[in-house]
């Protein structure tokens, strides 16, 4: 017999024939009986099904689905304060990492910190604390998250050793624009560099020298390394030494110095009056040292202008700035010493030695 489909034309066509001899025949010329295997199958699930289990079922007395629904119920009503309070924790933990990133930007704003360092240290702070609270309600509802903190721990390490270098740069950077030994335009000497700063960064400083050059340094070194900010306070110290040579009246020599230190405005008494004494005896010289003090503004204007007028002073004045000499001493002109080698010696002595003595 040849199975078909339960569809097809043939079998339709026998399902619907009123006499049981009546069956249409295939193409083939065999006998086709249709079964429709649906509704057979409806038929045998009705015969099988027990009308209790039915029952139970639609009055609440199957065991195993009244067992299911009270489990549900004791999970739900266990579950529900956890849910509820870890609900709450993120609530009440966004709403506190929001109020300390706006307390801790009004502190930097106090301090006058860099934009870009308000703006970096506000958002590392955020979401620091919001994965704070999000570990905390995790743990509240009773998902374990030690293994993703020490996932995090490991990655964090293998950052920090791979980005060393960099991390020491950042922390430098933060502790400069927190701390501020120096600012934008103060001129600072840190080892072998000198010079003004035009721009503090995260990572480096730009430096900029008296020769228009611009040298970049990491944040790491000025923030670990003594430096020299010679513009933090607003009076500074200039230091001029003025040479006179051996024999001057320093009576004198002072005198001039005076009506030149009180001849400039641009020292300043009244924050601590001028001083000029004697500093060192060097071998060709007297120095003379004067302690100006003047504003930062005009320190480097002083420092040019000051020498200049010590020595348009001293040589008005007839006092001798000394400078590097040599005394050569043209004295008699002797007769030569006549010296003698030692092959010339042993001859000489070979020929005044007697002949009998030789014999």
């Amino acid at each position: 017999m040849l199975l078909l489909d339960d569809k097809t034309p043939v079998l339709l066509a026998a399902a619907a024939a009123p006499v049981k001899d009546s069956v249409p025949k295939d193409e083939f010329g065999q006998m086709v009986k249709a079964q429709d295997s649906i509704s057979n199958a409806i038929k045998d699930s009705l015969k099988n099904m027990d009308v209790t289990d039915l029952k139970a079922v639609v009055t609440g007395e199957n065991t195993f689905i009244k067992d299911s629904l009270h489990q549900l119920t004791e999970l739900s009503v266990a579950f529900l304060p956890k849910l509820i309070a870890a609900v709450l924790i993120l609530w009440l933990g966004m709403k506190l990492a929001k109020w300390l990133k706006k307390v801790i930007v009004r502190g930097l704003d106090k301090r006058n910190a860099e934009p870009s360092l308000k703006s970096f240290l506000g958002s590392l702070v955020d979401v620091l604390l919001k994965a704070m609270v999000i570990i905390m309600a995790m743990d509240v509802i009773g998902i374990k998250a030690t293994s993703f903190i020490a996932l995090l721990g490991a990655m964090g390490l293998a950052i920090g050793m791979a980005l060393q270098g960099t991390l020491q740069n950042f922390a430098g950077g933060v502790i400069i624009l927190l701390m501020k030994p120096f600012k934008v335009g103060d001129y600072i000497e840190c080892g072998s560099y000198k010079g003004y700063i035009k721009e503090i960064r995260i990572f480096h400083t730009i430096m900029r020298p008296f020769n228009g050059r611009i040298i970049i340094i990491p944040n790491s070194d000025l923030a670990t390394k003594s430096l020299i900010n010679h513009t933090k306070e607003p009076q500074i110290r200039l230091d001029v030494v003025a040479s006179v040579a051996y024999g001057t009246d320093l009576k004198k020599a002072k005198e001039v110095l005076w009506e030149v230190v009180n001849a400039d405005p641009r020292v300043h008494h009244d924050f601590k009056e001028p001083i000029i004494a004697v500093s060192e005896l060097n071998t060709s010289s007297v120095d003379l040292t004067l302690w100006l003090w003047t504003t930062v503004e005009e320190y480097w204007d002083l420092w040019i202008d000051i020498r200049e007028d010590i020595y348009i002073a001293f040589n008005n004045a007839g006092i001798e700035i000394p400078f590097p000499q040599v005394t050569v001493h043209n004295g008699k002109e002797g007769a030569p010493i006549h010296m003698q080698t030692r092959a010339e010696a042993a001859r000489t002595a070979l020929a005044d030695t007697p002949a009998a003595e030789t014999k």
